[in-house]
């Protein structure tokens, strides 16, 4: 009698391990396994794609300014940073040198113009005598060769003159623009002259900014298919938008001015250019940035990536029909956000489609 206990609890062990073991996970995922698929049925919509370009940032004008003649700086007469006018002096380099060179340049005109004075009245002198029949045709001849060398050397002395005098006016070296003055490298004593490496300095024109991007070719092309020509997207293309480094946007539009009309072999892309205005000198010319441009699109089908797969130079996305998926080659614009695709072929409003994981998906599998 005292066995049956045992038994008991025995038979009640047995039985709840063999419960445990048919509701055990293992089995719950081999009765519960099927793959549920993700499925969106794809709209017509309107949208805007925005897309960053690396830019270089460039003032309207940076000019080197360089030394024409040879000497010693005596004054440097702006600051780095400083705003000039067109015309302004920036530099000035000893002019006593030059100063005696134009007045002995002056001197040797003055001489020569003598000298071609005395020659035409010795040959208007031969001349009566020649038409009197004193003198010969031969010594006429050399009277008007000797006047003709006079006013020669008068025009050689004129223009040595003229250079000894550009010379002078070198020694103050002005701004040929409005602008920036950049950096100065060069005090007052230094000398300097033509062969100098290094600019004395550079006037950047920052009033207005030249902003250079670039795009590859499959991109150009489509904006030629949505505008026609070059000169249409110019002229149609909506503004842009300058992201700065720090990656706040700057607040003036854009409008891109000009599109290279050659494809860099090396990097099979089109050189942009757009124009910002900078009445705050906020921009800086050699600064580097993003053009955004913004792509208005109506009545489109938008799709996700993930609904894509590659196949080797294919896009693809599955349909599902009669619940199977089917394999359909699509195309895209060439602009999207990193998260969607605008397709312009292979589908259409009302297509249900694999929304997630096209990777993962076979040619004919059920879709659930």
């Amino acid at each position: 009698m005292k066995k049956t206990p045992i038994l008991f609890m025995l038979l009640c062990t047995i039985l709840f391990m063999g419960c445990k073991d048919k509701n055990s996970p293992q089995q719950q995922e081999t009765v519960h396994g099927s793959k549920l698929w993700k499925t969106t049925v794809v709209k017509q919509a309107d949208t805007e794609v925005s897309q960053l370009f690396s830019a270089s940032i460039q003032g309207r004008q940076d000019i080197e300014i360089r030394p024409q003649v040879q000497g010693k700086i005596v004054s440097v007469d702006v600051k780095e940073g400083q705003d000039v006018k067109q015309g302004q002096t920036l530099f000035t380099i000893d002019p006593v040198p030059f100063r005696t060179a134009l007045a002995q340049a002056s001197a040797q005109v003055r001489a020569a113009q003598a000298s071609e004075a005395s020659a035409k009245l010795k040959y208007e002198s031969s001349k009566r005598l020649f038409d009197n029949k004193v003198v010969s045709k031969h010594e006429l001849q050399l009277a008007y060769n000797t006047m003709l060398d006079a006013q020669a050397q008068v025009a050689l002395a004129s223009a040595a003159e003229a250079s000894a005098r550009n010379n002078l006016s070198y020694t103050v070296v002005k701004s040929p623009a409005n602008g920036v003055v950049g950096t100065l490298p060069f005090r007052q004593g230094a000398l300097v002259g033509p062969e100098t490496t290094q600019p004395l300095t550079s006037i950047s024109d920052n009033s207005e900014m030249y902003v250079y991007f670039s795009m590859d070719e499959s991109q150009l092309l489509g904006l030629l298919r949505k505008y026609g020509s070059t000169a249409k997207a110019i002229a149609q293309m909506d503004s842009v938008g300058l992201m700065l480094s720090d990656g706040g946007m700057y607040d003036k539009q854009g409008k891109v001015s000009s599109i290279s009309g050659v494809i860099n072999r090396s990097t099979g892309s089109v050189q942009f250019r757009a124009d910002f205005p900078n009445p705050d000198r906020l921009l800086h010319s050699g600064a580097t940035g993003n053009i955004m441009m913004k792509n208005q699109y109506k009545d489109v089908i938008i799709i996700p990536q993930s609904s894509t797969v590659t196949l080797q130079d294919k896009l693809l996305v599955y349909r599902v029909i009669n619940g199977k998926a089917v394999s359909t080659a699509i195309t895209v614009a060439p602009y999207n956000d990193g998260r969607t695709y605008i397709v312009h072929d292979g589908l259409k409003a009302g297509d249900e489609i694999v929304a997630d994981g096209a990777g993962m998906v076979q040619e004919g599998m059920e879709i659930k």
